[in-house]
Order: C-alpha cells, then sequence, then structure tokens
C-alpha cells in the first residue's frame, strides 16, 4: 500500500463533519456526560427524529378525486377481509399498486436512511489519519470505516418503484412475481431492526448464508409474522426463491445469532453509560461487532470487576496525550516531561516508555481497519490447528480414554480443510484434559502485519526520532503478540466450533427426516418383540389399525425355546399375522437367530413368516413416560415397549414423534453441541415432516397433532375436545371454530390439513337420514355465522379440496383453474383429471396458464399437484421400507470380496453404517460414496446417504477382534 499525503486529517475532517449522513444516535459527544445519559436505543424512542432537510423542495399536495379516495376505502375493507400474509399485488392492479409511492416520492427525496449519501464515504485503509486519530482527539466523531447502509441495496434501479419506510402490504391477494426479483410491494431491503447496528441485518444476513438480499429481507418479514418453516416452505415459494427447509432453518439461525449480537451490544452499551466509561469511539466500536467474539473483545476491559488493562492504567497516570503525540505531532514530543520520581509506572523512562506502548497497542488492537487487514491477511496464508497428547493425562489418565484420541496425538492440519468431525473430537478430548489444543499462524504474517502497520496505516506524520521509531515498532508487535494473536485464535477456534456444530445439528436433522420418513407398513398384522435374557422377551400383536390384539411374554434363551415356540406358533395362526419386529437391543441377535432357524424350517407353516430388525432407541423412555401410561394404563411398562416397536413398522412417524428426538440416535457428537440449537433444529424437522405427509384431523392423536406447524399441546387439546363434542370435522373452515386457534393458527395449519372423503360423505349420509331434508347449510348461510356452534342439522358443505394439499386461500384460483380444464371437484385423484391437466398445460404452458388465472408459477404447480395426487397419496411411499428377512449371516461367515443387501443405521461426515445383518454395523467411508453409486431417480440434498436406504455394498475389510467392518458402496436400491 502506498503511503499517505500530508492533507488526509483535513479530508478526514470534512468527512466525519458530516452529521447529517450518519443516524441520529451516532452523533454522541462523550465530553458531556448529561448528553451521554439521554441517549437511548431507536427501539425506546417514541417519536423518530426527522433528518435535517437540505435544498429540499416541499412536496406539492396532489389532489385526489373522491372516487380515487373511495377506491382507497374499498381496498383497506378488502385487506382486512383477507388473511394471506406476504403474497404479491395482481399484474393488472400494478399502477394501483405503486401509485401510492410514487405520490409520495414525485419531487421529493426519500428521507429513508438507506438513501445513498451525497458524499460518497470512502473505506479504503489508507485514510486512517483523519478517521482514527481524529477520534482519539476529540471522541465526537465515530469512525467513518463504517460500511455504508445506502450502498448495501444494489438491484434498485429507481426509487419510485418502492415504497421507503412504509410497513409492508401485508394482506394484498398472491399473485405474479418474476422468479429471482424482490417482490415490490414489500418495499426496500432494509428492514428495521429492534437494535439498530453499524451494519444493516439483510446485508449481513446475505454474507453470512449466501442467500440473496431480497430473499433475506422476505424471509426476515416472514418471520417476525411468526410464519413457520414448512408454511413458507411450501406457501410462500415465489418471497424466497423456491429455498428448501434446511436452507430456511440456516438462516433462520443466523438471523437470531446476528439479533443476540445486536441485543447483547445494545445492554453492553447502555451498562456502559450509566458506568460513564462509554466514549464516541467505544460506541462506535460496540456497533461495529458482529459477532459475539468481537463484542467480547471489544467490551472486556470495561466489564465490572475487570481490573483494567495496561492501557487503562497508563491512561490513569496521564500517559495518553504522549501516545496520540507520538502519532500527532512527535516531533514535539519529550517523553522525559512525564516522569514523575515518586509514582508509580512513572518513575523512569522506561515505565513511561512501557506505558505509551500500552495505550499504543490497544489503539491498534481496536482498530476496525487494523483488524480487517490482519483477518484478510491471515485468509492467504497457511494457518493450521494442531492437537497434541497433553503431559497429564499422558501420566495419570485412563489409557481406554487415551487410545480412543489417537488418531488426535500428534494432528496438523490447514484450518481451511480440517474436517467438522475432527473438529468435535478434538474440542472432546480438550475437555477431558486429554489433548492439548493450539492455532499456528505462522510468523510470516505477523512481519507482514508490523510492516504495514509502521509503514502505512500508523506511519507518524512527521519525522521520528530513533526511539520514537523503535517504540512505535515494539508497540505494533506487544498489540499482536499479547492483543491481536489471541484474539484471532479464538476467533478461528470458534468458527470452526461453531461450523462443526452447526454441520453435526444438521446431519441429525437431515438423519431423523429419513428415519420419519420411512415407509409405513400398511394393512399386515405385526408382532413385536423386545428382546430379553432373564426377563424374558416381551410379545405384542397390533392390528393394521395399530389396536393391540394381544400382549405375552416368552423365555426364549433359558432353556424352554421349544415349548415357547408352541405358544408363538398359535399366536401367529390365531391373529393370521406373518410379520415379526425384533428390536436390536439386548439378546437381539440370538432372539434374530432363533426366528430364523424356525422360519429355516418352515415351522410356522402355512404362514410365510419374515422378520426384520427395528431400532428401539428410545422405547424404554417412552415406555415410562406420561404419554404412554395416558394411552396405555393397562399395560405394563415392558409390554409398552414391544407394542412401540412393531408400531415403528406399522407407523414410524406416527410413533417416533411420541419420543424426543434427541433419543432417538441418529446423530454425531450430539452431547457435545449446543443442546438449544439440537432441539430447536429437531423439533422443526419433526413440524416438517408432520405437516409435509399431513394428517387425518379426524383419526390421528394428539401427539401427531401437536406438531402441525401452527399448533402446539394446547390447541391440539382443544381440537380434540372439539371432535369429541361435536362429532368429526367436516371441512378445513370449522377449524375456525375451535378455541384458541385464531387466523394466524389456521392460515399456517389449514394446508396441513386433511379430510377422509369417503368417511366424510358417509358421516353426512347417515346425518342426513336423520335430520330428514337440507342438512347442509348454504354457502352464505355458512359464512354469515360467526363461530356458530353446530346443530345436529346444521352442517356445513364437505370440500373436495380438503383432502389436498392446496391452501384454503388459493381455493378461489383452484375452482377457475377447474373451469378452465373442464373438471369437476369431484374428479380430484382419477386418471381423467391428469388428462384434462396435462392438456391445458402442454397447449398454454405452465407460465401462460399461471398468468392466465393470475397468479404464480408456483402456486399454480401446487394446485395441479394437489389436483392430480391420487387419492390417499403419501410422500412416504417414495423412501425405502424396512429390510425383512428369513435368514441370518454370522460375522465369521463375512470375507472379504461378500455382496451383501443392508440398510443404512447412522450418517456421519466421515462415512455411512450400515447395518447387514450381522449384528455389527459396518462403514462405508465417505471417500467411496461417489455421486455416481447414488440413485438418479432420488432428489438428494447432498451426496450423504440416510437412515433407512437400503444399498448393495461390498465387503472390504474385517477385523473380527476389533469387531470392524469396512465396506464399499455399490449401489443404492
Amino acid at each position: 500500500m502506498s503511503s499517505l499525503p500530508r492533507k488526509v486529517k483535513s479530508e478526514a475532517k470534512a468527512l466525519t463533519s458530516k452529521d447529517d449522513e450518519l443516524p441520529s444516535f451516532l452523533n454522541l459527544s462523550s465530553e458531556s456526560g448529561e448528553e451521554e445519559e439521554e441517549w437511548e436505543p431507536k427501539s425506546k424512542i417514541a417519536k423518530r427524529p426527522r433528518l435535517p432537510k437540505k435544498n429540499e423542495a416541499k412536496p406539492k399536495k396532489v389532489a385526489v378525486s373522491r372516487s380515487a379516495v373511495a377506491r382507497k376505502k374499498v381496498r383497506k375493507v378488502a385487506i382486512k377481509e383477507m388473511d394471506v400474509s406476504l403474497p404479491i399485488a395482481p399484474a393488472e392492479d400494478n399502477k394501483v399498486q405503486h401509485l401510492k409511492p410514487k405520490e409520495e416520492g414525485v419531487g421529493t427525496k426519500s428521507k429513508s436512511l438507506n438513501q445513498k449519501p451525497k458524499v460518497l464515504i470512502k473505506m479504503e485503509t489508507n485514510s486512517f489519519q483523519g478517521k482514527n486519530i481524529e477520534c482519539l482527539e476529540s471522541d465526537e466523531k465515530p469512525s467513518t470505516s463504517v460500511p455504508v447502509v445506502g450502498n448495501q441495496v444494489k438491484h434498485e434501479k429507481s426509487e419510485e418503484d418502492f415504497a421507503f419506510d412504509e410497513q409492508p402490504f401485508k394482506k394484498i391477494k398472491s399473485t405474479t412475481s418474476p422468479e429471482g426479483k424482490p417482490v415490490k410491494n414489500l418495499g426496500s431491503n432494509k428492514v428495521k431492526e429492534e437494535f439498530e447496528m453499524n451494519w444493516d441485518i439483510v446485508q449481513a444476513l446475505s454474507e453470512v448464508t449466501n442467500v440473496e438480499p431480497w430473499v433475506c429481507a422476505n424471509l426476515i418479514r416472514l418471520f417476525k409474522e411468526e410464519n413457520t418453516i414448512p408454511f413458507i416452505a411450501r406457501y410462500r415459494k415465489e418471497l424466497i426463491n423456491n429455498l428448501e427447509a434446511d436452507s430456511l432453518r440456516e438462516v433462520q439461525q443466523a438471523l437470531e445469532e446476528l439479533r443476540t449480537v445486536a441485543k447483547k451490544t445494545h445492554t453492553m452499551i447502555q451498562k456502559l453509560k450509566k458506568e460513564g466509561k462509554l466514549s464516541g469511539c467505544l460506541l462506535t466500536a460496540l456497533l461495529n461487532c458482529r459477532t459475539l467474539e468481537e463484542l467480547d473483545h471489544v467490551s472486556a476491559p470495561y466489564k465490572t470487576g475487570s481490573k483494567g488493562t495496561k492501557a487503562q492504567r497508563a491512561k490513569q497516570l496521564g500517559l495518553e496525550p504522549a501516545a496520540l503525540s507520538l502519532l500527532q505531532n512527535p516531533m514535539q514530543l519529550n517523553l522525559f516531561s512525564y516522569i514523575r520520581p515518586n509514582t508509580k509506572g512513572l518513575s523512569t523512562i522506561k515505565e513511561v516508555e512501557a506505558g505509551v506502548q500500552h495505550i499504543l497497542a490497544d489503539i491498534f488492537a481496536k482498530d476496525k481497519d487494523t483488524l480487517d487487514f490482519i483477518r484478510k491477511l491471515c485468509q492467504q496464508k497457511y494457518i493450521c490447528i494442531q492437537s497434541a497428547l497433553a503431559k497429564v493425562s499422558s501420566k495419570s489418565g485412563n489409557e481406554k480414554d487415551i487410545n480412543k484420541f489417537q488418531l488426535y496425538h500428534e494432528f496438523s492440519c490447514n484450518i481451511k480443510n480440517v474436517q467438522h468431525h475432527q473438529i468435535l473430537a478434538i474440542n472432546r478430548g480438550e475437555n477431558l484434559k486429554i489433548l492439548t489444543v493450539k492455532v499456528n499462524i505462522p510468523d510470516g504474517v505477523k512481519n507482514e502485519f508490523c510492516w504495514w502497520c509502521v509503514n502505512e496505516r500508523w506511519r507518524p506524520k512527521e519525522f521520528l526520532k530513533p526511539e520514537l521509531m523503535r517504540l512505535l515498532r515494539n508497540s505494533v508487535e506487544d498489540s499482536y503478540k499479547r492483543l491481536i494473536y489471541p484474539l484471532l485464535c479464538r476467533e478461528f477456534r470458534s468458527k470452526l466450533t461453531s461450523d462443526a456444530e452447526k454441520e453435526s445439528v444438521m446431519m441429525f436433522g437431515r438423519n431423523l427426516r429419513q428415519l420419519l420418513l420411512t415407509s409405513p407398513v400398511r394393512g399386515r398384522v405385526l408382532m413385536g418383540v423386545d428382546p430379553g435374557y432373564k426377563h424374558g422377551c416381551k410379545l405384542a400383536i397390533i392390528s393394521p389399525t395399530s389396536q393391540i390384539l394381544h400382549t405375552d411374554v416368552v423365555y426364549l434363551h433359558s432353556g424352554q425355546g421349544f415349548c415357547e415356540a408352541e405358544k408363538i406358533k398359535r399366536l401367529l395362526l390365531q391373529y393370521n399375522c406373518s410379520t415379526v419386529v425384533i428390536g436390536n437391543g439386548t439378546a437381539c441377535r440370538e432372539t434374530e437367530a432363533y426366528f430364523a432357524d424356525l422360519i429355516m424350517k418352515k415351522y410356522f407353516a402355512p404362514l410365510d413368516v419374515v422378520y426384520c430388525i427395528v431400532s428401539e432407541a428410545g422405547a424404554s423412555i417412552y415406555s415410562v413416560s406420561p404419554e404412554a401410561a395416558k394411552e396405555m394404563p393397562d399395560l405394563d411398562p415392558n409390554l409398552r415397549s414391544a407394542v412401540s416397536i412393531a408400531r415403528r413398522v406399522q407407523d414410524p412417524l406416527a410413533e417416533l414423534v411420541k419420543i424426543e428426538p434427541k433419543h432417538i440416535g441418529v446423530g454425531m457428537y450430539q452431547h457435545d453441541v449446543s443442546q438449544t440449537l439440537l432441539k430447536a433444529t429437531l423439533d422443526s424437522v419433526v413440524e416438517e415432516c408432520v405437516s409435509f405427509v399431513g394428517v387425518d384431523i379426524n383419526i390421528c392423536s394428539e401427539i401427531l397433532l401437536r406438531h402441525i406447524a401452527g399448533l402446539n399441546a394446547n390447541r391440539a387439546k382443544n381440537i380434540i375436545e372439539w371432535r369429541e363434542k361435536n362429532g368429526p370435522f367436516i371441512n378445513r373452515e370449522q377449524l375456525k371454530e375451535v378455541k384458541g386457534l385464531g387466523p394466524k393458527s389456521f392460515q399456517q395449519c389449514a394446508g396441513f390439513i386433511r379430510f377422509n372423503q369417503e368417511y366424510i360423505k358417509t358421516f353426512c349420509s347417515s346425518k342426513k337420514t336423520e335430520c330428514g331434508s337440507h342438512p347442509f347449510l348454504t354457502k352464505a348461510d355458512a359464512q354469515g355465522k360467526k363461530k356458530s356452534k353446530l346443530t345436529p342439522c346444521a352442517f356445513q358443505w364437505p370440500n373436495p379440496l380438503d383432502q389436498t394439499c392446496i391452501h384454503p386461500e388459493s381455493y378461489s384460483i383452484a375452482m377457475r383453474f377447474l373451469s378452465l380444464i373442464g373438471g369437476n371437484a369431484t374428479d380430484i385423484g382419477k386418471p381423467d383429471m391428469q388428462q384434462k391437466v396435462n392438456a391445458v398445460i402442454q397447449k398454454e404452458g405452465l407460465e401462460g396458464t399461471a398468468k392466465r388465472l393470475n397468479t404464480t408459477v408456483h402456486t399454480l404447480q401446487l394446485i395441479i399437484d394437489g389436483l392430480t395426487q391420487p387419492e390417499g397419496f403419501d410422500i412416504r411411499t417414495d423412501f425405502d421400507k424396512p429390510d425383512f428377512k428369513r435368514s441370518i449371516v454370522c460375522l465369521e461367515d463375512l470375507s472379504v470380496g461378500t455382496v451383501l443387501t443392508g440398510k443404512v443405521e447412522n450418517a456421519t461426515p466421515f462415512g455411512v453404517f450400515v447395518d447387514i445383518g450381522v449384528g455389527k454395523s459396518g462403514l462405508i467411508p465417505v471417500r467411496n460414496i461417489t455421486e455416481a453409486k447414488l440413485s438418479k431417480v432420488k432428489k438428494r440434498r447432498s451426496l450423504g446417504l440416510g437412515p433407512g436406504e437400503r444399498v448393495e455394498v461390498k465387503v472390504l475389510n474385517v477385523d473380527i477382534p476389533r469387531l470392524r467392518i469396512t465396506l464399499d458402496l455399490i449401489r443404492v436400491l
């Protein structure tokens, strides 16, 4: 970088004097304590301060005709009646839509803070003198190196196309919006937050998540209005550029982290203001913080109970003017004048120099441009993380625990290439005091940084005497070694750990989704077996509708196996059960061998019996839970687990939602990650799965209903009570009559509620016979009665669209589409409907049809899917079913090259564990999983495999003493 001209200071003064261009809460003076006490964050200011206007003509009032006023009134009424949160205005109403912004914007300039300022504020690092030294002199002006908010919205072409500083039109009916462009009626990408910072939250969120700024702005508004992820992912695709639920969760988590930083920053500002420690430069430094590590670095010296830094103690001795003079007027600096023989810290010239050095080091370490330079420099260099065996653990540690971390006794890896599971393993070893960990930054970084500081960033304005130049160099080196280097190490470790935890949680979520969406086994009588030795094997036979038919206990492994076989055969024949489900817990292998032997001998003839192994993780916890006691009050807890095992095959989703997700056991390092983040993510995944599968409102359990988007335990309980009191629900509109289920909750959950049309028709026809003629309310009557209780002879019309995934807000569009194709609502899901839809789409195209119906392509595609999917369609049919077997393979039977079929049990970043039926899962290393080997039919979010998927594998290595099996993936079945 080139050296700087002498007149930088005057230029910087001119830049920083533009108070008009900065937010009002940044224009503070640290000289006056009274002014500092009057400062309040924006969220607490009742009335928004107006920015001073310069050379602005007053806007002329536009005469509005009565007809225009009438149109506005009518429009307000329409908005009040609708219940759609963030759709787009109709294409034909574009003139009306943009009328208000144009009227306000003609001849005037926007008052919004995100308008580009007249004077461009340069952010180059070579303008350091004017910015920082001016700040150090008076503390009245914040640093001008803060990012300019107005430059962040790059895609805006004209000011009149957007409504600045206006509330978004939340309830205008959804229609077309070109994909990949911001929704204009939502205003600009500037989003007003409760706690304002020097950075724009939309831009910061976009940088963290790599999501377009306009999508981030829409998501912030959607989340602020309490929209759920399943609802957004399915019914607001045009606002989010068709992002998937995983990406939405990532954006939501990043948004919460940024808001946490902003909240803690303002809490710290209030605290420092009360203590009288807040200055203008400190305020700017705090408002620049984007992470908790940066905030901790800036605020640590000012925390209550802190002894104060070396720089603070030097300032108390009055050495700050000397430090500032060294940078501004070194020719006039005389360090000997600061010597005080009787004062500790000022008694000798060495002590004075040390104090000045500490102050300068603190200035360098707190400067934003300096930190930005060293961070950018580190990105270009080889930074590695190293771990080694701790000396203490090698002497007194448990040898077994030490051997677990053998791979990390002498470990070194570039931080850009280190794997997430390696970071979690290193952190666990460090917490157990088995490993010592450090980040190694090469000396070249230090040398280049120090040269840059002395010769460019902090180059004095005047000639320096040799002793003062030596003091400056020592200050830079001290700043790097004592302050900046530890900060960088903390930042690297924190970033690596945070990324590893997030990946672990996301992997857990992907595995859980795959497990929950396992295809159900319908129409079978199942026998669940909870294996055991001393206390016997618990049996439970359930019907195709999950009703408990019989429970028993058999002792298969205590010398009574032959006698018990007769009992098992009798039960299987009595209930015509040909499928046995065995839990994978204690005595699983012995129980599997027992049933495999009987099946091979055709002992259960004429039944063709098959069996499968299912994970029983969490079954014992659920069997003693209050929910299990309420569901099966007369059953012993040991027998409840057998029932749960059988139901996990019959309907995995309905059974697994009863168990806390973290007990299902499909994650990695789940106890080492943030439990709050883990619980929030897993609960969100369960909600996503249950909502996307959908539930039949008239037969589902209360536990399953809780996990529907927009519902909770209380609302689910009220729905069940309403159903028990008034009979089955006839259509979705009746949900509005449930206590505690308001418009917002209805909007979120309605699209995920299903109705069995055959059951409703049967119920309605029986009631029609009882009530005589006119058993149904007319449509007008139904709309006229708000929250009216149902009487025996007053029903609402059953709606065939209620059995589809189409949201009630799109019913009118769906009916228009049916009219367009010449279809009937009673033909939903039939082959004729598919033919009619295909004929119209082939003729006009999807976009042309959407434009004709005045809707979006995403909404039209959802309507087409809802109309053409067969009745009772289940998205889980595309996922794998349990692997049923008749024989068993032992570990000793395996040999290198053997080809087997197995089922994925768990997936991690370093590989996939596969159950191949030998009692020990084999590992497919991640290097053996390539895109060419994966199924082309299934849509995949990544190259990983998920639990429940059936794969064909080849044995690469068998280590019987250590019970390790290495596999190679051949293909996904």
